[in-house]
């Protein structure tokens, strides 16, 4: 299924300054992260031009590259070109990058919270299922059945702790398994049952206990886990060897669990309790505010990071209030606004690539992955983002208004929407249903009238005036290496039994009108075109040995028979990968066939070309050209 990423997998490692450059690769939902010795050695420029990289976001002691939602794929085949170990965070904890506080903040809170979500988004799910199915009178809220489902669900919520301590811990670089040891020591019934006694606990007599519940908390574990990373880490480095497997653990659920009962844990509640009235506060006294930021800005946040520093209060609020009233809505919001900018640019643009990108990673984007397309086709355009800022803007402010909160975290998308049935009412799923209708229209309305703007000026772009160019001249078509006619890898266009030329190995997608003049041909498979000069010159442009054979996938033409053309407007596209998934050349083959109408014909010698390259020139010639 990686096979597709072989060649871009290569052209990223040489891009990045080789294996030799990284300390380690890891990669997330959408995008490979790695940790270099030395950014200057990358070719930045270079990896924006490959087709497989959507943007490339160089941060603090980590250098990011968007692939989308195959990135697993890609990452298959890069880390087939690495060392055993630099795969992973092995080495990311050796590397020596100085990081500014809110980034190592975002870092910490990111590496702790975000391998939890997929639980608890299972979780959520399973939750708004239960509720579908008590609404629609399935189950009933006393039966056995109702009472399954639920503790199936909250099983996370109730041993949250104990996942958080696993996470932080490999974050950490403590051993895991004993960090959720000690969670397990917070949460264990014979704790519990103490607490519920409520009479006086203290260890030797002498140490006291304060007497706290710590099931589906959030700070105290994150307080006890940070200590017991360097307490783990001075018994590992004083105890000798030989004994350090029977003592570093028994030392650390002795240190760490009196710790834990009797300081760390009780601060970390105190923390809770104040966080819990933050949350009511913001509910009560400015609930508009946080879902209309995060429906706001959602999207630059996410270009630089921030939104990962943000998420967890959420799930903060969930553990304290039992629900999230802060990231959620204003998440959805602003994901529903993208994937609806995105279909609206489907609409409105002339470039093909553009529509195809714009179609899928809008839809991905209506099902809660937005970074394709941010980095694919809003940013780029830019237009289709301030929409999207404004309409999730919009639906996040109704959202707050109203007191619209989720019942359990899970994806941003449209499913999401069934996380906000719960209670014993339908108004807050209600409610979120009309905020996304909000959000869509006026997304909608503002990319529409945006895209006069913006879609016109790129057309008038894409087609640029006529060039004064010397008479029976031919630019190149396409951007990168030049050869001469006998070194193009088919014996009948290197004869020159079809006129005289040359060929171009190129380094992108696009082919452009070489000159003033009109469409003649159209190839049925869109690999080739006719074209026919003001002059008279007639052109064969291929693209590619032998691709007729692949019936038009991956060719993309831009004009049809009739069209006029100007110099450097856009004729055709077409996918070098899948040119190369199909073991084709792709070498663009620039024919003159009416050559035999010319006293004298000229091309360039071998070398780079770009598009106001002139590569030939046909009729009397007195110099010379390039």
């Amino acid at each position: 299924m990686s096979k597709k990423y072989e060649k871009a997998a290569v052209e990223i490692i040489s891009a990045i300054g080789g294996a030799e450059n990284v300390d380690a690769a890891r990669h997330c939902q959408t995008r490979l992260r790695f940790v270099l010795r030395d950014q200057g050695k990358v070719d930045q420029k270079k990896l924006e031009e490959n087709p497989a990289v959507l943007k490339v976001i160089p941060t603090e002691g980590m250098y990011q590259i968007v692939i989308g939602t195959d990135v697993a794929d890609c990452y298959e085949e890069i880390v087939k070109l690495l060392p055993q170990d630099k795969r992973g965070d092995k080495k990311e904890e050796e590397v020596k990058t100085r990081k500014s506080p809110v980034t190592a903040v975002i870092d910490f809170i990111s590496g702790t919270f975000q391998p939890v979500i997929l639980a608890l988004s299972g979780a959520g799910m399973l939750k708004a299922l239960m509720a579908l199915l008590v609404v629609f009178h399935a189950i009933d809220t006393d039966s056995q059945t109702y009472y399954i489902i639920n503790f199936f669900a909250d099983a996370v919520f109730y041993f949250l702790p104990i996942l958080l301590a696993f996470c932080q811990a490999q974050k950490m670089k403590c051993n895991p398994v004993l960090a959720a040891a000690v969670a397990g020591i917070m949460m264990h019934p014979s704790w519990a049952a103490l607490v519920a006694a409520g009479e006086p606990v203290s260890f030797f007599g002498i140490i006291p206990f304060t007497l706290v519940s710590y099931v589906s908390t959030v700070i105290p574990i994150i307080f006890v886990i940070f200590v017991q990373s360097y307490v783990e880490k001075f018994f590992n480095r004083v105890i000798p060897k030989a004994i350090n497997l029977v003592f570093v653990p028994m030392l650390t659920f002795l240190v760490m669990g009196t710790l834990a009962l009797s300081v760390l844990g009780p601060i970390g509640n105190i923390i809770g309790q104040y966080l819990a009235v933050f949350f009511t506060f913001l509910s009560e006294n400015a609930s508009w505010a946080p879902a209309f930021l995060i429906g706001a800005f959602l999207p630059p946040m996410v270009m630089f990071g921030l939104h990962n520093g943000v998420a967890p209060l959420g799930v903060m609020q969930m553990s304290q209030l039992g629900y999230d009233s802060i990231f959620g809505p204003g998440c959805v919001c602003s994901n529903i606004a993208q994937g609806t900018a995105a279909l609206v640019v489907t609409f409105r643009t002339k470039d093909a690539k553009t529509r195809q990108l714009a179609t899928s990673s809008g839809i991905t984007a209506l099902m809660g992955i937005t970074e394709p397309v941010l980095y694919g086709v809003n940013l780029p355009k830019k237009y289709p983002l301030i929409a999207a800022m404004v309409g999730g803007g919009c639906g996040g402010l109704y959202a707050g208004l109203t007191h619209t909160h989720r019942f359990a975290t899970g994806s941003s998308g449209l499913p999401a929407v069934l996380l906000y049935i719960g209670g014993d009412s339908m108004q807050f799923f209600i409610n979120i249903i009309i905020a996304l209708v909000i959000t869509a229209i006026v997304t909608a309305v503002v990319t529409f009238a945006l895209s006069l703007k913006f879609e016109a000026t790129e057309r008038e772009e894409e087609i640029p005036a006529d060039i004064d160019l010397p008479k029976n001249t031919v630019l190149a078509p396409a951007e990168g290496r030049l050869i001469v006619m006998e070194q193009i890898p088919d014996e009948t266009f290197a004869s020159g039994v079809l006129g005289k030329g040359v060929g171009i190995w190129p380094v992108q997608g696009t082919i452009t009108a070489p000159f003033s003049g009109t469409v003649t041909q159209v190839a049925d498979t869109g690999h080739a075109l006719g074209l026919t000069g003001d002059d008279g010159m007639e052109l064969l442009i291929h693209v590619g040995i032998d691709t007729v054979d692949m019936n038009g996938k991956g060719f993309t033409p831009q004009v049809k028979e009739g069209d006029r053309i100007r110099p450097g407007q856009t004729v055709l596209k077409f996918d070098r990968e899948a040119i190369a998934a199909a073991n084709h050349s792709d070498v663009v083959v620039v024919m003159l066939t009416n050559a035999d109408d010319y006293p004298d014909i000229v091309c360039a010698p071998t070398g780079t070309v770009h598009a106001d390259t002139q590569i030939i020139k046909a009729g009397l010639v007195t110099g010379g050209i390039i």
